[in-house]
């Protein structure tokens, strides 16, 4: 089906000036496929007129068009998006091509009280790629400031309610994400939320050092997923894997400031989460509060293993290496004797190079209950920014060490492998 049997938008001659030079520039040009502007569907792109409605109407025509569909954010404007929800499945294959902004509104007093968690949602889709340079603004300054988790925020009136997630894809497959601005979200600006066969590349994400939540991209509950050649300073984890993720690869990531690259808080409210066959590698990462962090509530269940950190470059981070599970609750959650029951095992450093803001450059804290098995440090150096020796600190941590470890490593010498109910060894390879 074409537009034209749906309906019959005016053209302006930028947009056919642009669907032109971009049927030229597309792979498979010669197949069918339909090309759509948000202006064909009476945008304005001023950043004052509300444009929803004209993205609702576009991303409908293009989706129920069984061509490949190629959908047009105009460059040199700016759209003015309210809270929208985008499903799916479409008809064939969609391209969403933003060569201008898409700006949310800026207070949250505007804010409808049912999409308070949402800004640009994309539920049940497939196939859709994003791409074309542009640039995604939240305008989350106001969400900022209203926050109680702003440093410093003391008023009587900040507030714990999660802001707006700002490009959020949930229960899709097939996404890719490429060569596009995020900034400033509300709270974290990538979501993937049960998403798999992901693709996040060539991104620029960026918002204050202070912003609170604002993570860059955050994985949950999705699995084969590929976050690459990056350049993420936001207030909150570069990237965050949560819930029960697999096969998620990270490599070629800017990371800083902010805290980090991060595996949880997994298990939050006694929930169940795996994670497991993470691999990263090619990382820089500078003046955040962690480097590479695994992260377990005290009263949850669960794993995380088969873990890898590679080749990774550290300046003046506070805490380079760390494992933080808890262990001291008093909960005794999922059956198990006190402390946390996520377990974590299986899980390898090797070529971290770089200096510590701090004094302790390695930290297993890890439960009493459910201690830390098959840690490897392998070629590790990292001492403290000032050209000082660096120290390490483990609890209930066990593994081993390869090569020259500085700081020296404090992993428990013995042969430790716990065999919990589900973390035996699958057969598969570790080298990932």
């Amino acid at each position: 089906m074409t537009l034209g049997e749906r309906r019959r938008p005016r053209r302006t001659l930028a947009g056919v000036v642009a669907a032109v030079l971009l049927l030229l520039l597309l792979p498979r040009a010669a197949e069918p496929r339909t090309l759509l502007s948000l202006d064909d569907f009476g945008a304005v792109g001023d950043g004052v007129a509300n444009d929803t409605q004209a993205l609702v109407d576009a991303w409908s025509a293009a989706c129920a068009t069984d061509d490949h569909s190629f959908l047009h954010v105009p460059a040199a404007k700016s759209y003015l998006i309210w809270p929208v929800t985008l499903t799916g499945p479409c008809s064939d294959e969609t391209k969403l091509f933003i060569s201008g902004n898409i700006v949310a509104p800026e207070s949250p007093d505007d804010w409808p009280e049912s999409d308070r968690g949402k800004w640009l949602h994309f539920q049940g889709v497939r196939d859709l790629s994003v791409s074309g340079g542009g640039v995604i603004d939240g305008r989350g300054q106001q969400w900022w400031e209203r926050s109680c988790n702003t440093p410093h925020n003391e008023t009587e009136n900040c507030t714990n309610e999660a802001a707006p997630k700002a490009l959020h894809f949930e229960d899709c497959q097939g996404i890719s994400v490429k060569g596009i601005t995020l900034q400033n979200s509300q709270q974290s600006h990538l979501t993937f939320t049960r998403c798999s066969h992901v693709e996040a590349n060539y991104l620029r994400v960026t918002s204050p050092e202070h912003s609170p939540d604002t993570t860059g991209v955050l994985v949950v509950s999705s699995r084969n997923v590929h976050i690459m050649d990056n350049l993420i300073s936001t207030g909150d984890d570069c990237v965050s894997i949560v819930g029960n993720s697999t096969d998620v690869r990270l490599r070629a990531i800017s990371c800083g400031p902010g805290h980090g690259i991060s595996i949880g808080g997994l298990g939050e409210n006694r929930s169940y989460h795996r994670v497991e066959k993470i691999k990263m590698d090619t990382l820089f990462i500078s003046n955040t509060e962690n480097g590479v962090r695994i992260k377990t509530w005290p009263d949850g269940c669960g794993t995380a293993r088969k873990v890898k950190f590679g080749d990774i470059l550290m300046k003046n981070v506070s805490n380079p290496i760390i494992i933080d599970q808890h262990y001291s609750s008093n909960k005794i959650p999922c059956g198990s004797k006190g402390g946390s029951a996520v377990t974590v095992g299986e899980i390898n450093y090797v070529g971290i190079t770089g200096t510590s803001a701090t004094e302790r450059a390695v930290t297993f804290s890890c439960s009493d209950a459910a201690p830390c098995s098959r840690l490897t440090l392998e070629n590790v150096n990292l001492t403290m920014a000032d050209g000082q020796n660096a120290s390490a600190y483990c609890h209930q941590a066990f593994g081993k060490t390869v090569g020259v470890v500085l700081p020296e490593s404090c992993l428990g010498k013995g042969d430790f492998v716990r065999q919990v109910a589900g973390q035996g060894d699958d057969g598969e390879d570790d080298d990932r």
